[in-house]
């Protein structure tokens, strides 16, 4: 438990985050965290980055914990998020199951819910071992045109808490489009260097955001995350990573981003994914 608790709680991501192992095995893992205003969105409702994060965290403790120590790296090959509820300026605990052990590969589930039982959302997460520690091949990212627009709101998305503490910059959000970048910091860096999954996690949730966003301008509306899957294809070991989201398909109020987080350097894609937000114009 000591080696796993390290990577939980001693990573500076996890560190900021304020998150602790209460309990892990080979079978199942509890992690708490507390309320923080850092963590937060305005009127102190947790960021759905820091849920994301708690699934993939409770997943990657079981999953190291069942294949031990013999696989060179662990990396999230799929993360599907469903958020459920808000938790307002509350603690709050994943508690995380593991459904079944392969030779090298974990399946489990994760619910996190507010400390009186709300469950505000549910993550199933496959996490892999990977024996060996030769490099994934590289796939480049379609990234965009390069234009540069943050528009009305670009400016302020990064003066948000916990994106200020991601130190997410808005390049671009115009026409259904984002493009965002992050440095892996004082705050995003996994234990052996590089940026954690569950900041990089973070960061494909803000950019699908934004791209929706983008679609519709700023306005006086009620909106959220609504569900996010995501796989990890690279090993995060970057300085800098750069989020591109654009607006696939829209029904009313709901809208379905393609996300791509690539390495801000060379370009290559180290997680893709979906954001299916919804923004309540009506």
């Amino acid at each position: 438990m000591q080696q796993v608790q390290e990577w939980v709680e001693a990573s500076a991501y996890g560190s900021s985050l304020g998150v602790r192992l209460d309990h892990v095995t080979a079978e199942s893992a509890r992690v708490v965290l507390p309320f923080a205003e850092a963590n937060s969105n305005p009127g102190q409702a947790l960021h759905g980055g820091c849920a994301a994060s708690l699934g993939l965290i409770g997943g990657h403790a079981v999953a190291r914990t069942a294949l031990g120590d013999g696989f060179a790296t662990f990396h999230t090959a799929s993360c599907q998020v469903s958020y459920l509820a808000a938790a307002i300026g509350e603690d709050v605990v994943a508690t995380t199951t593991l459904l079944r052990r392969g030779k090298e590969m974990c399946f489990a589930e994760t619910t996190v819910a507010t400390e009186a039982g709300k469950p505000i959302s549910h993550i199933a997460t496959l996490v892999r071992g990977r024996p060996s520690t030769a490099p994934p091949p590289a796939v480049i990212a379609r990234g965009d045109d390069g234009a540069t627009d943050p528009g009305e709101m670009g400016p302020f998305v990064g003066q948000l808490p916990f994106m200020a503490g991601r130190r997410l910059a808005v390049e671009h959000m115009s026409d259904g489009a984002s493009r965002i970048v992050m440095p892996v910091g004082d705050a995003n860096a996994d234990l052996a260097g590089g940026v954690h999954e569950g900041a990089a996690l973070a960061l494909l949730d803000t950019t699908g955001a934004m791209a929706a966003w983008a679609e519709t301008g700023a306005g006086p509306y009620k909106a959220s995350t609504a569900a996010l899957q995501a796989q990890v294809v690279g090993l995060l070991d970057v300085e800098e990573l750069v989020g591109y989201g654009r607006v696939a398909h829209r029904d009313g109020d709901l809208f379905w981003a393609e996300v791509e987080i690539a390495d801000a350097t060379a370009g290559t894609v180290h997680v893709r994914g979906t954001v299916v937000y919804r923004i309540v114009t009506s």
